[in-house]
């Protein structure tokens, strides 16, 4: 009986393996063949008030719970708030000469972006176009309020991310972080050139360090007679390899490379964060967002959804995003990968299926 569920198994297991293994392929041959034809695919921007959002969302909840008779006083008493607002804005806009909306509130907007990072930071190429849009219409009176999540990453990928927000503050506009679950080595990069940094009680803050590892297959080489060879011109052109075998001088100076990433880190931390006691928090740690705000790595307690809406009330609330275009390769992979998933569970479902009807 066991060595025919194992068989069983073994079959089931190699048809599975099969399968996956033919997908992978046919996504590396897509891969190749978008990579070959070059160019970058074009997007386009996604502009969303979210008053209108929140505004439908309020009005779906109060047919719901409200009375006919209720929402009949409601629609009265909203008009004529309405018709007080436009007379109070007529008569700001007759003494400072200042435009407003038709609905009579402020001229003040808050453009809202989302970064979601990963360790390539490969957001950053719609989030430079995002931002590049609203500097076009951004002034000092509005607010850029951007909702980041992100474990860090990269360096220099971070780095150029955390750029692309530096022009936000260069230009004199108020920016606001808001970070719901994590912001943590790059990410708190990125988090750290906000005038205001929020975020929920459980948000993972911190890990201003640095942090490189790989493996070594020197030993293994030699145990099978391969010799590897690794020739550079410069001394420490390469410090530790993955085949070589490593020395303690390559280990020294790989160490003090790290050091010195480490170094311009909390200079850049401090740059944007002066009241931070850096060799306190520069120690790769982190800490949730309601201890963070104990050592100032954070300046408030807040989710993203309270603070946006708390500022519709009174702002135009814009939520912008670029939206990459897919060519034909890209979309063919994205569906390789569903189709993929789908039989993969497909043939565990009846694999187990089969095994509980015999058994």
């Amino acid at each position: 009986m066991l060595i025919e569920l194992l068989a069983e198994y073994g079959l089931f297991f190699a048809k599975v393996a099969t399968f996956v293994v033919a997908i992978i392929v046919i996504i590396t041959a897509v891969v190749s063949a978008s990579q070959r034809g070059g160019g970058e695919s074009e997007g386009r921007l996604e502009i969303k008030k979210l008053n209108d959002r929140f505004s439908q969302m309020e009005d779906a909840i109060r047919h719901a719970v409200l009375d006919e008779h209720a929402l009949k006083k409601h629609s009265k008493d909203e008009k004529q708030t309405a018709k007080q607002k436009s007379k109070d804005a007529k008569k700001t806009a007759n003494k400072k000469d200042s435009k407003t909306d038709a609905d009579g509130a402020s001229e003040r907007n808050v453009y809202v972006l989302d970064f979601d990072g990963d360790m390539k930071a490969s957001a950053v190429e719609s989030f430079r176009e995002e931002i590049t849009t609203i500097l076009t219409m951004a002034k000092p009176e509005d607010e850029v309020v951007v909702r980041l999540e992100s474990p860090g990453g990269m360096v220099h990928a971070y780095g150029l991310a955390s750029s692309q927000l530096a022009r936000i503050r260069s230009a004199n506009i108020p920016l606001t972080i808001c970070v719901d679950k994590v912001a943590a080595s790059g990410g708190y990069m990125m988090a750290c050139i906000g005038d205001k940094i929020l975020a929920a009680p459980f948000a993972v803050i911190g890990s201003i360090g640095v942090v490189a590892s790989l493996p070594n297959f020197n030993k293994v080489l030699k145990k099978y007679d391969v010799e590897y060879e690794l020739l550079t011109a410069g001394e420490y052109k390469r410090t530790l390899t993955m085949l070589g075998e490593n020395t303690d001088a390559g280990r020294e100076k790989f160490v003090e490379d790290l050091e010195e990433t480490h170094d311009l880190f909390k200079s850049f931390v401090a740059e944007f964060r002066p009241k931070l006691d850096i060799a306190a928090v520069a120690t790769g740690e982190t800490w949730y967002g309601s201890k963070a705000i104990g050592n100032q790595l954070i300046d408030a307690i807040s989710t993203s959804d309270e603070y946006i809406t708390g500022l519709a009330k009174d702002s135009s609330v814009y939520e912008v995003k670029y939206v990459q275009k897919k060519n034909w390769q890209e979309k063919l992979g994205v569906a390789a990968q569903a189709a993929m998933e789908s039989s993969l569970d497909k043939l565990i479902a009846r694999g187990l299926h089969s095994w509980n009807s015999r058994h």
